[in-house]
C-alpha cells in the first residue's frame, strides 16, 4: 500500500518540476530572465576597462560573481515570499489543505520550482559574460565545483526564510516592503559592486550576519585567483566561515519552517480567503 505523505510528495515534487518547465515557456518568465541578463551584463560592459584600484584585477572579474551570488539571494528569498503570499489569497494553499499531507505536497513543489529557477537565472548572466569579457568564469573544475556548492548552501540557507516571510506577512501586496526593500538594504552593504572594505567597520559587521556577503564572497572565491583575496575582509576567503555561516542559517530555517508553516496551515480558511480577495481588491482599486 502507497504511503500517503510519500505520495503527497512524489506529487509535490513533480509538480514543482512542471511549473518550471511551464516557466521557461512563459512570456513574462522569460521577459524576467532576459531583463536581468540585459541590465546585469550591461552595467558590467560600461565599467568592463575600470580595472579594482591597488591590483590587476578588472571590475567585471570581482563584479560578476558577488552579482551571482546577490541574485541567489533575491531569487531564492523574493521568490517563494511571493508566490505563497499570492497563494494564501487565491485559495491555492486552502486546496492542498483539503489534500491528505497536502502542504508536504505543496512545500516540495516549491522547493523544486524555486530551485531550479536558479540554473537560467543564473546561466543568462554567467554565459553571456563568459563571452564578452575576457577572465570572467569559475577558475578550472575547483572553480566550479565552489560554485556548485555555494549555490546548493545558499539554496539552503535562504529558501526556508523566502517561505517564512511569505507565511508572516499580512498579504501578497506587503511583498514589496518585506521582499525588495531588505534585498536592496543588502545590496548596498554586502560588497556586491564594490570591495566591503571600503564601508564603515560597523556596516561590515551587520553585511557579515546575513547570507548575502557570505555568498558573494564565496562565488568570489570560486572565480577569482588567490591573490584577490586581499581584497577582503581579513585578507583570505574564509571557506571555512562561509561554511559555517550558510549552515547555521540553514539550520536554523529548515527548523523553523516547518512550523511556521503548519500554523500558517492551520490558520487557513474558506473565509480568510475571501478576506484577502477583498483587501486586495480594494487596494487595487485605490
Amino acid at each position: 500500500m502507497t504511503n500517503p505523505r510519500s505520495q503527497a510528495l512524489r506529487i509535490g515534487l513533480r509538480r514543482g518540476w512542471t511549473e518550471f518547465l511551464l516557466s521557461l515557456r512563459s512570456p513574462q518568465d522569460v521577459w524576467f530572465y532576459l531583463f536581468t541578463s540585459t541590465l546585469a551584463v550591461g552595467f558590467l560592459w560600461f565599467n568592463r576597462n575600470n580595472p579594482i584600484e591597488g591590483t590587476e584585477l578588472l571590475y567585471t572579474q570581482v563584479t560578476l560573481p558577488s552579482i551571482l551570488g546577490a541574485l541567489l539571494v533575491f531569487g531564492l528569498y523574493v521568490g517563494p515570499l511571493s508566490t505563497l503570499a499570492l497563494e494564501r489569497e487565491d485559495g491555492t494553499l486552502l486546496r492542498y489543505k483539503a489534500a491528505p499531507h497536502g502542504m508536504v505536497g505543496y512545500v516540495a513543489s516549491q522547493a523544486v520550482y524555486q530551485t531550479a529557477q536558479v540554473v537560467p537565472s543564473v546561466a543568462v548572466i554567467l554565459v553571456p559574460s563568459m563571452l564578452l569579457f575576457d577572465g570572467v568564469g569559475p577558475l578550472g573544475l575547483r572553480g566550479w565545483l565552489t560554485m556548485l556548492a555555494v549555490t546548493a548552501l545558499g539554496i539552503l540557507a535562504v529558501l526556508p526564510f523566502g517561505l517564512i516571510v511569505g507565511s508572516l506577512i499580512p498579504g501578497s501586496q506587503k511583498g514589496g516592503t518585506w521582499g525588495m526593500l531588505p534585498i536592496m538594504v543588502l545590496f548596498g552593504i554586502s560588497g556586491i559592486f564594490f570591495p566591503i572594505s571600503n564601508l564603515w567597520g560597523w556596516v561590515q559587521a551587520l553585511a557579515q550576519v546575513f547570507p548575502m556577503y557570505w555568498l558573494g564572497l564565496g562565488m568570489r572565491s570560486a572565480f577569482l585567483p588567490d591573490a584577490a583575496a586581499a581584497l577582503e575582509i581579513g585578507g583570505s576567503w574564509r571557506t571555512l566561515e562561509t561554511v559555517l555561516v550558510l549552515a547555521t542559517w540553514a539550520v536554523v530555517g529548515l527548523t523553523l519552517a516547518p512550523r511556521v508553516l503548519r500554523r500558517m496551515a492551520e490558520r487557513q480558511s474558506g473565509s480568510q480567503v475571501q478576506e484577502a480577495r477583498d483587501r486586495a481588491l480594494q487596494q487595487w482599486v485605490r
